[in-house]
């Protein structure tokens, strides 16, 4: 029984391309005619548009009016309209980080603060869809949402996973030795001994009511309900998602704006040990980086001092504040570095003598000798108290130390270890820090921008370490800057360090370093509020220390803060006559000039109060030019005046003690003003020093002023150097954001004249300067921008909507604002090209969309009208409505009218309409003027609302400049298209929403201007990018994806048919083009981007009318119907009409399903086979359909089995439109290996080893057919053909394509589908079926071995990756196509038997893919491979039921139409084909249910027409008779038993069926490698409980028969027993062999059979010579029938012809007694006995001859072959064989000569 055969051959019919021929003569032959057609070649009853064009819409909005839905409620009633609840306008508190919220203390605050801390406080304006994250775009089918919908699976029992291991298999096989000891030598053992041993054995339990007469019908209901019971719902969870990158309708919602943070590391200072204790000392720490010569944080101060030694300055120190007793901080490091130090450093109370004096005793003295030096201690002891008691308030420089930080994080694994040891081990550490950076900064990679590999540091994750810093360097007096200490930093990370040989003070200091937890108790932030989770104020708290990041970092503020820093330097005091060398400096705050105005503001330092009103510097003892390195932190306040300065105080301090000296003496006095032109004044100052106290109202001016009558230092020379730095989110520090904020101000303060630096600008002037300012902004410098980014855009946003009135004249700014948003956000993105997601949006400005923005002044919290809104000031041509909706409608509708909204100004006195009026010649000029001026009616409105009505929508005004711009400011807006439509969107809900519109019909909603503005935008754009996607590639590829997600969201908010008019409209304009195009397949590409964002929209299915029932256009043209029946199965009628249209791509379905069809309609255009140049476009095209339907399949929504049949509904026309791909699909057939399935002589062997020997009569021989018949494409012929059709999807694609057709099939409606395939040809229905066929063979079962195997192998690069390379390559082909898919066609079919046999077993399973690789770890666990498998079962479970579904649908069109029967022969074959694969027992019940059925209904069908197909039947039931599993088992023996049943039933015996399941049986004994007797033995048992049991047939002669049968069955088992027993001795094996088929002697089909397994077990070991004579026999055997049969001349007369071959043929002679006679029925109905089956075996004879050397013999073969096709005049064939004999010839010369 030759069972391996190509897929194809077994299909009679014609093939697409010839039913396009067909058709196209009809037509004219071009191919876009083609497309009109529906697919399927029947011929839709309309006017057609080709499919390559977009059909115009249904206009949503008026459908569902005239529709209205008949379901009142219910799941069905959800797909008819959007949810009411669909959008909302949410206002949520944004989450606050402190206790309270950071904000001014003062009440009192100029508009500039106001704005600020409002844009810091207020609540987020987020527009939600609801339902967006049921979208595609943001319902991914990622591996855990698959894990998670994949729980609760049944195991699926497979057989091939149950198959005993070898053990216990030797076991059984001991067992059975024993049992059949009995048989004797002779090839028939006795009869006795073998029935004895069947009598034993126990049946399997039968099936009840298996030999009821009952109804078909009925049976046919059982068998579906069972089918349909406890089935798995959603297939795609079963279903890896294809591989595909970033799909492109992701949108991520942006991440919430909030306070930037670096790294954050944990600090705690544990103690601080010195060998001698007698004073207190006082610490601070900070970050240095190296490189950017920068301090890189605020000092953190703190006090590790015993209660004692604090005791000693009680005088001085008033109690302290808790906040300034932390022991531990937080660092935040934005920018890691090998360059970044922690540098600690000492200072001491004030005393007589330099550092050096003062430090000696510390380097002197050591703990361990403290008895010996008791006296000197206590007199430094006594000391230090007195200098404590006079001097407690000053402080003097005493020692540092420096950590570099990099090496403690990379070598934190051990712990106690010296300062200067981790020092040294700079050099080699690098390396092991390098290795763990790839995590750096997570989340914000925007700010990433470092510089060199190295750079790149990670705190994020290292272990926390203790350190011990054991060496201190002491204050050189001369040598406290910074800039020293840049040089000792650099120094110390030398080998040869100079600070190594310096005499250190030993000391002990612990700290801890720890990445900082998440969310640490107990913190303040720099302005000492408590962070979030604090829940006790009295606990020592943490500090969070401010950052000053090394380079810039681009964030927007969102907290209040307000710091300033200053940093006295240096003073120069060497020509000051006097006495001055202890200096301070004391630095104070004043708001006036008494010294009583000095503010509480300057932060403490440790141990001290919270704030205090002044700071004094160290003192460098004896030193009249000291350096100072004094950080001095003070809380600005939020309003500054003229008045405010910061004042210096210079103070010489006498340390001895003397007679009538004072403790300070001041000599000297400076100061700087905060304000200067009302910016803050900050940045590097070298100041003049004064000898006096400064005169009155010194504060507004400044010291480099020369004041009458003042004495300065050295002639009023700046001495003193001090740097101020602000840290603030109140003050830009940019002079054009300054300009622009006061101008802005000033407007809405209405204060004339402004000033502004120096100048002053009158309100005559002011618009020139208004515009001017704002066209400066691009000046200024991004950081300030981003920083204030979300202020600004308010402002320019806010002069749009409210244009200013200006000295009585309305100044229209929209397009000076437009101008710079544009070039505002076009340099955020150049320069943070980091902080991009994939559209190519910039973070920030998404989060200001998403969260910031909102219509102005419709501030849910703004109080009623006035300053508190965005300055809702009477200078304002406006007015938003007031947040709280009033009670009283009439003034709610009053409230919301503008004239940018024509269509809702209800009466004509509606205030609108009268200032419409009286400047009606205002408004002409389009481009600039679309408002109204500001008249009186102001006034009276104002009195009826109190408030002015907004003079223009945002959206409205930003459509109208967007269309008008031009140049480059357009340029730069379709740079960030995407800006400026989610702007749009967003203002367009809100406006909705205050307007109390979004329940409002959607054709009602905006005025008709606007829908023009947005037509000629979307046109426009639509434009720019099919004429410049040649040439700026990725800017039309962010343009194309923007304009998608555009309409995607105005499809939430706009009158539905609108948009889809926009969608066509764009359509349109790509469609032209693509025309013109030689190379379309960008294009076509960017339309699919296009597509798949607008169809990721959540309501998706519900713009496709689901529920509308298609009619036929109102004025149908004449039907067209086509002149064959064949092209046409439809009638006519209008019934039949619309299920036609339903299935196909016909105009009326495109109208109605209008995204649908456009999806399917890409499909079909691409999948086309003459589709030029859109190869590479399969899988793209592919994915989206899959992503879509596996989206619809897990939607909660559509959970409902009927709501999911009408979504099903829409992709009805994707069955015709993959009938139509079918010989271009991968043929998954092939790649079977003959697992379990008898076959002939391998073809595989003769394919690998000598190329195609095999013709292709031959090949189809084996594979089953007699004569070569139109068959499926050549693609699906076992050998490689070379002239293939069409090039091959990859497995991937083919696979993603049927999964979606089976979930078409299983969702849709039966009954429709029903009505189908009534309409159907047979030629149509054929290859629905060759699908299904195709689509068990693509599902089939792998089993848990493959994934163990896969698992343990190391992946080659494989198909799939080729696959991935080429449509790369081919996305872009030109000239070069042709030939890439002729190679293709070669590569495709490379014997597949690579790693597994098949690419597709490595394809299936989307995370295991080679590419993937370097994430995963190869190595599965046990139960990831369990995982696997079970999913794999359940997949290939639920895909062959759906099949089976389908199947029943097919029979049960054939039984309602009583024609076609010529259908259930292809019904049968893919039942068998499935039957034949690795299947679950679960399947297997069901389908032998569905078998039984079908032979019961149409038993001519298998007895009379399909004879072979009975005899794969038995071959199939025999096999799984032996089955390990019982319930496989009683299900087989049913069907078998009943088959013989109705055999018997037609004639009164089953012959056929009798010899059929001999010969299935030797043939199944003979080939099946892990095949057990046992369990055939027991079904064979049960088949005879059967015969016994059968009551009706008792009284014929059935019973018998069975039982005969069944015994001769047996005996043959036994047989075979002994050629297990001797399966290692091939001889033996063989001389068994030739003994049973001799047995086999009158019975030619068995013979046959076992001479073809002897040859092919010959072959598997090589001996070819016995293997050819094994096939000269079988087709001596073959001819000597066929002489009987028919009477033809050229054929050989009988096994006589062959004796020159081999004597021994003779045997095969017909000659005995019982020799059956060819005609009767069912004998010698092989496909061997044919002509074809004659010359295949020759062939193959030939061919083993060739290969064992046998020239002669070839030559005597081919001598048999010559005449049979000379008879058939095949040139061809005779061309070969004579080639074939010439080489024989040729080698027996060679062999001569040598």
């Amino acid at each position: 029984m030759a069972e391996r055969r190509a897929f194809a051959q077994k299909i009679s019919r014609t093939v697409a391309a010839e039913v396009r021929k067909q058709i196209s003569g009809q037509y004219g032959g071009s191919p876009q005619l083609l497309k009109n057609l529906n697919i399927g070649g029947s011929v839709s009853h309309h006017t057609t548009v080709p499919l390559t064009e977009a059909v115009d819409p249904v206009d949503l909005e008026d459908y569902l009016i005239a529709h209205p839905i008949a379901v009142e409620s219910g799941p069905l009633r959800d797909l008819l309209e959007f949810p009411p609840d669909d959008i909302e306008v949410v206002h949520t508190p944004r989450e606050c980080r402190t206790l309270v919220s950071a904000v001014p203390e003062e009440s009192e605050m100029d508009p500039h603060v106001r704005d600020c801390v409002r844009s810091y406080t207020e609540d987020w304006a987020i527009v939600n869809r609801k339902y967006h994250k049921l979208g595609t775009g943001f319902n991914p089918n990622t591996l855990d949402k698959q894990k998670e919908r994949q729980k609760g699976l049944p195991k699926q029992i497979f057989e091939s996973d149950e198959a005993p291991d070898g053990n216990s298999y030797q076991d059984e096989q001991d067992d059975l030795k024993r049992r059949s000891m009995s048989i004797d030598d002779t090839p028939r053992g006795s009869w006795a001994c073998s029935i004895f041993d069947l009598k034993n054995s126990l049946p399997d339990a039968l099936l009840p009511n298996l030999l009821d007469r009952t109804p078909n019908e009925e049976i046919d209901h059982h068998n579906e309900d069972q089918r349909k019971s406890s089935r798995h719902k959603e297939l795609f969870a079963l279903h890896p998602a294809p591989d595909e990158e970033e799909p492109i309708e992701r949108l991520s919602v942006p991440e919430v704006p909030k306070e930037h943070f670096g790294q954050r590391l944990l600090v705690k200072c544990l103690s601080l040990k010195f060998e001698i204790e007698i004073e207190p000392i006082f610490a601070s720490l900070a970050l240095y980086d190296v490189k950017e010569k920068k301090k890189i944080s605020e000092n953190f101060y703190f006090d590790l001092n015993s209660e004692q030694m604090k005791g000693m300055l009680r005088p001085h120190v008033p109690p302290a504040a808790i906040s300034t007793l932390a022991r531990s901080a937080i660092f935040s490091i934005t920018y890691p570095s090998q360059d970044v130090f922690l540098v600690i450093k000492l200072e001491k109370v004030l005393q007589q003598g330099d550092i050096g004096e003062c430090a000696e005793p510390y380097m002197i003295f050591k703990e361990s000798d403290a008895a010996k030096n008791k006296e000197k201690l206590e007199k430094l002891k006594c000391q230090a108290e007195q200098f404590c008691q006079r001097l407690g308030k000053y402080r003097m420089p005493f020692a540092w130390t420096a950590i570099h930080l990099m090496n403690i994080v990379s070598s934190a694994g051990s712990l106690e270890r010296d300062s200067t040891e981790v020092e040294v081990g700079t050099g080699e550490r690098k390396g092991s820090w390098s290795e763990r950076r790839n995590s750096s900064i997570v989340g914000r990679r925007s700010l990433e921008r470092t510089t060199s590999g190295d750079e790149a540091c990670n705190l994020t994750s290292f272990r926390p370490a203790t350190l011990t810093v054991t060496n201190f360097f002491k204050q050189e007096g001369d040598r406290l800057s910074d800039e020293d200490l840049y040089k000792f930093l650099a120094d110390m990370r030398r080998p040869s360090s100079v600070l190594r040989r310096l005499r250190p003070i030993t000391a002990q200091l612990k700290i801890d370093i720890s990445p900082a937890p998440e969310n640490p108790h107990y913190c303040l932030t720099p302005e000492l509020l408590q962070v979030k989770l604090y829940p006790d104020s009295r606990v020592r708290p943490t500090r969070e220390i401010l950052e000053f990041p090394a380079r810039d970092v681009y964030v927007p503020n969102t907290t209040y803060r307000n710091l300033l820093y200053v940093y006295p330097q240096s003073l120069n005091f060497a020509n000051r006559q006097g006495s001055a060398r202890n200096i301070t400096v004391k630095v104070q705050f004043m708001y006036g000039e008494d010294p009583s105005n000095a503010m509480p503001v300057i932060f403490g330092k440790s141990s001290c109060p919270e704030f205090s009103k002044e700071a004094y510097t160290a003192v460098v003892y004896h030193n009249r030019s000291p350096d100072f390195h004094e950080e001095i932190k003070i809380k600005l306040p939020a309003t500054l005046t003229d008045h405010h300065h910061l004042l210096f105080t210079f103070y010489h301090v006498s340390c001895q003690q003397k007679q009538n000296t004072p403790l300070e003496t001041p000599v000297g006095y400076t100061w700087i003003p905060m304000l200067q032109n009302g910016r803050l004044k900050t940045g590097q100052f070298c100041l003049p020093v004064s000898l006096e106290k400064p005169p009155q109202a010194y504060s507004v001016l400044s010291p480099e002023v020369p004041l009458p009558g003042m004495k300065w230092v050295d002639n009023h020379k700046g001495v003193f150097n001090v740097e101020v730095v602000a840290v603030s989110s109140l003050h830009t520090q940019d002079p054009y954001l300054d300009k622009f904020f006061a101008l802005v101000h000033a407007l809405d303060e209405h204060m004339f004249p402004v000033r502004i630096g120096d100048m002053r600008i009158m309100e005559n002037n002011l618009e020139n300067e208004l515009k001017s300012s704002i066209s400066a902004l691009n000046s200024s410098q991004l950081e300030p921008v981003v920083r204030f980014l979300h202020l600004l855009l308010d402002k320019l946003i806010l002069l749009v909507v409210r244009p200013p009135v200006i000295a009585g004249q309305i100044v229209n700014l929209g397009q000076a604002s437009f101008e710079a948003m544009a070039s505002i956000i076009n340099r955020l993105h150049k320069n943070l090209d980091g902080n991009q997601d994939q559209h190519g949006r910039n973070s920030l400005l998404a989060s200001y969309i998403y969260y910031v923005f909102r219509l102005p002044n419709t501030y849910p919290n703004s109080p009623s009208p006035g300053p508190g809104g965005l300055g809702g000031s009477v200078h304002y041509a406006t007015m938003a409505r007031s947040a709280v909706r009033p009670a009283s409608l009439n003034l709610n509708r009053s409230r919301s009218l503008s004239n940018s909204n024509p269509d809702i100004s209800g009466t004509p006195t509606s205030p609108d309409d009268e200032v419409r009026s009286i400047i009606g010649s205002k408004a002409t000029d389009r481009s600039c003027n679309r408002m109204s001026s500001h008249t009186e009616t102001s006034s009276f409105l104002q009195t009826l609302t109190g408030r002015l009505p907004t003079k223009k929508l945002f959206h409205e005004e930003l459509a109208l400049q967007w269309v008008v711009c031009s140049g480059s400011v357009r340029e730069a807006a379709l740079q960030q298209a995407w800006f400026f439509f989610e702007l749009m969107v967003k203002s367009m809900v809100h406006h909705l929403y205050f307007a109390d519109k979004l329940d409002a019909p959607r054709k009602n909603r905006f005025p008709e201007r606007f829908m023009d503005d947005v037509t000629a935008l979307v046109s426009t754009i639509a434009g720019d990018i099919v004429s410049r996607f040649q040439k700026d590639t990725e800017m039309v590829e962010r343009l194309n994806t923007s304009l998608a997600f555009f309409l995607n969201d105005l499809l939430s908010i706009m009158d539905r048919g609108f948009v889809f008019m926009l969608i066509k409209t764009c359509y349109k304009q790509v469609s032209s083009k693509l025309y013109s195009l030689t190379n379309p397949s960008n294009l076509a590409s960017l339309r699919l981007d296009f597509l798949r964002i607008i169809c990721s929209h959540e309501h998706y299915v519900t713009l496709n009318l689901p529920c509308s029932l298609l009619t036929p256009p109102a004025s149908p043209s004449p039907s067209v119907s086509s002149a064959t029946s064949q092209s046409s199965g439809f009638s006519t009628n209008v019934q039949d009409q619309k299920i036609a249209n339903m299935f196909e791509l016909s105009v009326p379905f495109r109208q109605q399903h209008y995204l649908a069809g456009l999806v399917l309609t890409e499909l079909a255009v691409i999948l086309d086979p003459d589709a030029e140049g859109l190869f590479g476009l399969h899988k793209k095209v592919i994915n989206m359909v899959h992503n879509l339907l596996s989206s619809h399949d897990s939607d909660p929504r559509y959970a409902d089995p009927q709501v999911k049949a009408r979504v099903a509904m829409l992709y009805l026309p994707l069955i015709g439109v993959i009938m139509e791909t079918v010989p271009q699909l991968y043929d998954f057939t092939e790649s079977h290996n003959q697992r379990g399935r008898p076959s002939c002589v391998a073809v595989d062997d003769y394919e690998s080893e000598g190329g195609s020997m095999i013709s292709q009569t031959v090949a189809m021989a084996i594979a089953g057919t007699s004569v070569p018949q139109l068959t499926r494409p050549s693609s699906f012929l076992l050998t490689s053909s070379s002239g293939r059709q069409h090039s091959t999807f990859s497995t991937e694609s083919s696979r993603s394509l049927l999964i979606c057709l089976l979930w078409v099939l299983k969702n849709a409606d039966e009954s429709v589908l029903q009505k189908w395939f009534t309409d159907l040809s047979v030629l149509q229905l054929n290859r629905l079926l060759d699908l299904l066929y195709l689509c068990v063979s693509c599902f089939e079962y792998k089993g848990k071995k493959v994934f163990e195997r896969m698992n343990s192998l190391t992946f080659k690069k494989s198909k799939d990756m080729r696959a991935k390379l080429e449509e790369a390559i081919l996305g872009s082909i030109g000239a070069r196509q042709e030939m890439v898919r002729r190679s293709r066609g070669q590569l495709e079919r490379s014997p597949s038997g690579s790693a597994f046999g098949s690419q597709e077993n490595l394809r299936w399973r989307k995370d295991m893919t080679h590419w993937r690789q370097n994430t995963e770890k190869l190595d599965k666990s046990r139960a990831e491979i369990e995982h696997e498998a079970l999913i794999d079962g359940n997949l290939a479970t639920e895909a062959n039921l759906i099949i089976l579904d389908t199947l029943e649908i097919v029979v049960q069109t054939v039984s309602v139409t009583e024609s076609k029967e010529s259908i259930l022969g292809g019904v049968l074959k893919v039942l068998l084909h499935s039957m034949a694969c690795n299947q679950s027992a679960l399947y297997l019940q069901h389908c032998f249910a569905t078998q039984r059925a079908l032979v019961s209904k149409f038993p001519e069908l298998l007895f009379e027409e399909e004879t072979e197909q009975c005899a794969d039947l038995c071959l199939r039931l025999l096999r799984h008779c032996s089955s390990s599993i019982s319930t496989i088992r009683s299900h087989a023996s049913a069907s078998l038993y009943l088959l013989m049943r109705q055999n018997f039933e037609i004639g009164n015996n089953f012959a056929r069926v009798k010899m059929q399941v001999t010969m299935s049986l030797s043939s199944l004994v003979g080939t099946s490698q892990n095949f057990n007797e046992e369990f055939l033995r027991r079904s064979l048992k049960t088949i005879l409980t059967y015969a016994e049991e059968d009551l009706e047939l008792r009284e014929t002669t059935f019973p018998d028969q069975v039982q005969d049968l069944v015994f001769n069955l047996h005996m043959i088992l036994s047989d075979t027993v002994k050629m297990k027993e001797h399966q290692e001795d091939p001889e033996m094996l063989i001389d068994l062999m030739y003994r049973i088929a001799k047995g086999y002697q009158n019975s030619p089909d068995l013979r046959l059979t076992w001479l073809q397994n002897m040859a092919g077990k010959h072959s598997e070991r090589s001996n070819h010579a016995e293997s050819a004579q094994c096939l000269v026999h079988s087709a001596a055997l073959v001819a000597e029938y066929l002489s009987m049969l028919e009477d033809r001349k050229y054929l050989p007369v009988g096994c006589v012809t062959f004796q020159n071959i081999s004597s021994n043929v003779l045997e095969e002679s017909a000659v005995s007694d019982d020799v059956v006679s060819p005609d009767e029925e069912g004998i010698c109905s092989g496909k061997y006995f044919t002509e074809a089956g004659l010359v295949g075996l020759l062939e193959q004879a030939a061919a083993s001859f060739s290969m064992a050397g046998m020239y002669e013999a070839v030559n005597e073969v081919y001598k048999v072959l010559i005449p049979i096709h000379e008879a058939n005049r095949d040139a061809k064939k005779l061309s070969t064989i004579h080639g074939k004999l010439q080489e024989a010839f040729s080698k027996i010369v060679h062999q001569v000569t040598f």
